[in-house]
């Protein structure tokens, strides 16, 4: 791999970073066989490092290593001691909070006082979370109608090698979501994180190493995703995929999967409204508003893009969402202050500010931000484009950058109406309502078609809270119960007495 910039480097840049990314199959390092790949330090424009990317046949060697893994040691450690395991990698993370934070960082752009603060402590909440499922999973007996005697019950086993795929927006975080509960299960994983992020997986991966887990419980492969996210989509000994990404992808990997009938979860694309009754505390609300769609320069799925607002109160609501945008610090993310990193790649970049001139041609207003500033980086100012409408495609599709789309209604108890609009996509991932009213707010969130609805805030994200969209925002929960029960097979068993 080649030197990461200067630029980019601090003293206390690891190890990781000055050797070669390879790839984590049954247990050893090996260089990949695939094709050169160069990641970058967004914040600089610069290329960070490059590496030989997971080949078919990488992914295969990976593939066979879980399936041995899966027959052989793996089914014979106990939850007791998958819980341990997965709690050990949890306190190992947590140990090196300053190290993963700084990778995510370096490689992302993202802030480190966001990285730090709160994604790299989620993820070892995440990890601990799924520890304790190890030892929770079962089945039941039930009582059945049948003439005779009967001994009948049901029995949850794991669903065997589970092909999981990271999204670049959140490396760390994603890994530890798919890792733990996949594991906590009983399956074996193989892993691809994103190829413009690879170094906080490879990190993980050398803590995995150290840990006691049998070899090939957990291969990390990463690579380009037509060739290495294809070649675990249609292994024949890869069982599940769980995909986090976009819908297009998602919806090729449902053509892809069909011939194996591989079990699948999707969590994909999002268009989330954000309504804001004249009855709710403005002030929070906007705060929150802007934060939704701003935090993480508005790479996030679950992202508040559409505004919609009562018209008595849209010019302060507007205006001061505005005002929010306008003084945030954008800037590399380990300057301090910054509030607001770059976008992922330069490809990133052009889409967004492609959306925001496709809005301004047909008829949309820039009330705040529109443009790139001027300097090295993938950066696009925090935008919020007024007097859009619902034909417009910066509302219709997600354009996964710091962009806020802002519409205003009339009668707020016209919920038909309102809802009828916040509905009007074919994303169904979250969505946010602000108002006092508790009757309101129980009927709005009862018709929004979203997997996801938060009331008053624009958080609420929980390991124990299920995780996952309607419609084209995909199918399938994380997190949860759900989440873990989403790596087994349910047998039921039925047992003649007489």
């Amino acid at each position: 791999m080649s030197q990461p910039s200067a630029t980019a480097l601090t003293n206390s840049t690891p190890d990781v970073l000055r050797s070669p990314i390879r790839l984590l199959v049954d247990g050893q390092w090996v260089e990949g066989t695939g094709e050169s790949i160069d990641f970058f330090d967004p914040s600089e424009g610069t290329v960070l490092g490059t590496f030989a990317g997971a080949s078919e046949a990488d992914v295969d060697r990976a593939a066979r290593a879980a399936r041995a893994a899966l027959d052989g040691p793996w089914s014979r450690v106990t939850p007791a001691q998958r819980a341990t395991l997965l709690w050990r990698l949890a306190d190992a993370l947590e140990e090196r909070i300053e190290e993963f934070s700084l990778l995510e960082t370096l490689n992302t752009g993202k802030p480190l006082s966001l990285t730090r603060q709160f994604e790299l402590p989620q993820a070892v909440a995440i990890l601990r979370y799924n520890a304790g499922w190890a030892t929770k999973l079962n089945g039941e007996t039930r009582d059945v109608s049948l003439p005779g005697e009967w001994h009948t019950f049901t029995m949850r086993r794991p669903v065997g090698v589970a092909g999981l795929i990271v999204p670049w927006n959140n490396p760390i975080v994603m890994a530890a979501a798919k890792l733990g509960p996949a594991l906590a299960a009983g399956c074996t994983t193989v892993l691809k994180p994103a190829e413009l992020t690879p170094v906080t997986a490879a990190r993980l991966g050398e803590l995995i190493c150290g840990l006691g887990f049998p070899d090939g419980v957990v291969n990390i492969v990463p690579g380009l995703g037509h060739v290495a996210g294809e070649a675990i989509a249609t292994h024949p000994l890869v069982d599940k995929i769980s995909f986090t990404g976009s819908t297009a992808i998602g919806q090729h990997l449902q053509r892809t999967t069909a011939a194996t009938m591989k079990r699948l979860s999707l969590e994909l694309g999002g268009k989330s409204p954000v309504l804001i009754f004249a009855d709710a505390d403005l002030d929070r609300a906007i705060e929150a508003a802007a934060m939704s769609i701003y935090a993480n320069s508005g790479q996030v799925c679950a992202a508040g893009s559409r505004l919609y607002v009562d018209a008595r109160v849209a010019d302060r609501v507007i205006s001061g969402i505005a005002e929010r945008a306008a003084a945030l610090r954008v800037g590399g993310g380990l300057e301090e202050g910054v509030t607001t990193g770059p976008l992922i790649s330069a490809r990133q970049r052009d889409r967004v500010l492609g959306y925001i001139e496709q809005g301004r041609e047909a008829g949309a207003g820039v009330a705040v931000g529109g443009s790139a500033p001027d300097r090295p980086g993938f950066f696009v100012q925090p935008t919020v484009l007024t007097d859009t409408h619902a034909d417009m495609s910066v509302v219709r599709e997600e354009i996964f950058g710091p962009v806020l789309v802002t519409q205003t209604f009339d009668d707020p108890d016209d919920l038909d109406a309102i809802l009828g609009r916040a509905n009007a996509s074919e994303y169904g991932l979250s969505s946010y309502i602000w108002t006092r009213d508790l009757s309101r707010a129980h009927r709005v969130a009862r018709r929004l078609q979203a997997g996801n609805v938060r009331v008053n805030t624009y958080s609420g994200m929980d390991p124990n809270m299920p995780f996952g969209g309607f419609k084209a925002s995909g199918y399938g929960k994380e997190n949860g119960r759900e989440g873990v029960e989403a790596y087994t097979e349910l047998t039921s068993v039925a047992i003649r007495l007489d």
